[in-house]
């Protein structure tokens, strides 16, 4: 296999992962990583060099798309990152002292279990009165988002058990070294209540700001190769562009669908995974 033909296979491989990581707000990199390691032998470090690059080029391509449409929530994401960020710090603090095989194990179960649950559509039930509706109000959390070409108001329910969730993804995410997308949607979408493609477009924004910071560290370490990264950037990009577009005209239901295939998929890498002792 010769450069150009490595290359365009990579970028047809990055196109898909960027339409997916659009749509389910998980980010390319779930799918970039696995097909950069199996599918064309890739050492993991620039897999995961080449995926960071990615994952800002989907929250750049998608966000943009959805904040100008009004899907996005920033207000929730910016809070929530205050959240995800505290709790990687401490993930990657206990890192050396916490045995990551059953965290893989646990987090397998748990993602199993949601992709169960996520059938069930909480956000229609609306956002229940009480300590969470008080802390939405103050920290003016509530907004709207396009349906059929009118503006739908929604409510932002437990805001504070929200926080909690978004600090165990980021350490899980710190301790386990996989991305958060996965947790992030399921915390605004189950706990939340927030409408699905609101809890989608947000976790699409705050992957970027989460990532932006790591490529520097690998870049500098050597791990980025531009030859590599070129390719999958590009077709993240296209592919989370076309996703956006896609995401704005689907159904709640079909999105939904596919956001539950992507966490039974992970669940099992996460459960095998933790049971081999690969992580």
């Amino acid at each position: 296999m010769n450069v150009a033909e490595f290359s365009g296979l990579v970028f047809t491989g990055a196109l898909a992962a960027g339409f997916l990581g659009s749509l389910t707000g998980l980010g390319g990199g779930i799918v970039i990583v696995p097909l950069l390691t199996i599918a064309f032998g890739v050492d993991i470090r620039y897999a995961i060099g080449a995926s960071l690059v990615s994952v800002i080029a989907t929250s750049s391509g998608a966000a943009a798309a959805y904040v100008r449409e009004g899907y996005s929530n920033v207000r929730i994401a910016m809070f929530l990152e205050i959240a995800t960020s505290m709790g990687a710090l401490s993930g990657a603090a206990l890192a050396a002292f916490v045995p990551t095989s059953g965290l893989a194990i646990l987090f397998g179960v748990v993602l199993l279990y949601s992709a169960i649950a996520s059938g069930h559509d909480t956000s229609a039930e609306g956002c229940a009165s009480g300590a969470g509706g008080r802390w939405a109000e103050r920290l003016r959390l509530n907004s709207t988002y396009p349906v059929r070409g009118k503006r739908q108001a929604y409510g932002v329910c437990h805001v504070p058990l929200g926080f909690g969730i978004m600090a165990g993804a980021g350490a899980l995410s710190g301790l386990l070294g996989i991305g958060s997308g996965a947790v992030k949607v399921l915390a605004m979408d189950r706990a939340m209540r927030l409408p699905f493609k609101v809890s989608t477009t947000t976790s699409n924004f705050m992957i970027g700001v989460t990532a932006a910071a790591s490529p520097g560290v690998y870049l500098k370490r050597g791990y980025v190769d531009p030859g590599l990264a070129m390719p999958v950037m590009l077709g993240v990009l296209a592919g989370s562009m076309a996703g956006s577009h896609v995401l704005m005209r689907a159904s709640t239901r079909r999105l939904r669908f596919v956001f539950q295939g992507v966490l039974v998929v992970l669940a099992l890498e996460m459960l095998y995974s933790g049971i081999t002792g690969r992580i």
